[in-house]
């Protein structure tokens, strides 16, 4: 299957790392790094296809090249997947310690992959659990409902994520079987049976497009932000509700945790790019120290891992 390739010149910060967002922890099945190369296993439009994207910094240049039936589209998504749609004009750092972090790392870039359901579902699996757990049930998923990437995907072990018809139809005990309770179950089942609705979000305002995410059931704030961070690109999208996200950007700014309530205010001037000050603290690795214990994985579930 010879691949179909690519190379762009694109605007300073438009470069593979910003495709990191998507990764969902070191065993991602649908998403390998190499030798610095950014491999994807995407479900296009037009059907499933290997993505590979890396840079040549010193000739200012990003390449790409993509298998499969979806392969010219998977193509075409790459500069909105580095953040060249994205415009951080009119983004001000007013914190010192923001204005010297821009100094280090320059503005962040938001992309977008215009895949709803590929970001809504694995974002559903991490609500209100660990990381190891919502990794888990999410590799479980893919593994089981999902397909092999085309061409040298499958050589890598890349993987595709499961398609909203197969995902509709996915049984009550075998979201127990991955370790996802029925609450988040549900939701994901209930997505998908929209799923042309809220793929087509994406030709709305963001603030439409977060309104009707949250009219779903199981879909709140913390979710739609999630979901249009990546799938939509919005650089205003910031993470409420998480359990580290308020606490963590308010002790690298001020020394002090923030809760929600006083992270939103402390964001309030910095509308329309709030979800830039949250990417910025992130891309530095700046969090709280880890003090207590960790909260452990829950052991009711048939197949949670040890």
């Amino acid at each position: 299957m010879p691949p179909l390739g690519r190379v762009w010149r694109l605007p300073d910060g438009c470069e593979p790392g910003v495709m990191r967002l998507h990764q969902r922890g070191g065993g991602d099945p649908a998403y390998r790094i190499e030798d610095g190369r950014h491999w994807r296993g995407i479900r296009t439009p037009h059907g499933p296809a290997t993505l590979v994207v890396w840079s040549r910094a010193a000739l200012g240049e990003v390449h790409a090249e993509a298998w499969g039936p979806g392969a010219a589209w998977a193509l075409g998504s790459v500069p909105g997947l580095l953040g060249a749609d994205d415009d951080p004009a009119g983004f001000e750092p007013r914190h010192p310690l923001l204005i010297e972090l821009v100094r280090r790392h320059g503005v962040p870039r938001v992309g977008r992959t215009e895949r709803v359901m590929e970001a809504l579902v694995p974002v559903v699996i991490e609500q209100k659990v660990t990381g190891r757990e919502a990794f888990a049930g999410f590799r479980a998923l893919v593994h089981r409902f999902g397909e092999r990437a085309p061409g040298p995907g499958a050589d890598r072990r890349l993987w595709i994520q499961p398609d909203a018809e197969t995902v509709r139809r996915v049984p009550s005990w075998e979201w127990l079987r991955m370790s996802v309770d029925p609450a988040r179950g549900r939701t994901v089942v209930t997505a998908a049976r929209v799923a042309p609705a809220l793929e087509r979000t994406l030709a709305v305002e963001f603030d439409e497009a977060a309104a009707r995410l949250t009219s779903l059931p199981g879909v709140g704030r913390w979710t739609a932000a999630e979901t249009l961070q990546r799938a939509h690109g919005d650089p205003d999208a910031v993470s409420f509700g998480d359990y580290h996200v308020a606490k963590d950007i308010g002790w690298a700014l001020t020394g002090e945790p923030f809760d929600d309530e006083r992270l939103e205010e402390f964001l309030e001037p910095y509308r329309p790019h709030r979800g830039r000050v949250q990417a910025l603290v992130a891309r530095a690795g700046l969090r709280r120290p880890r003090r207590g214990p960790r909260m452990p994985p829950r052991t009711h579930l048939p197949a949670t891992p040890r």
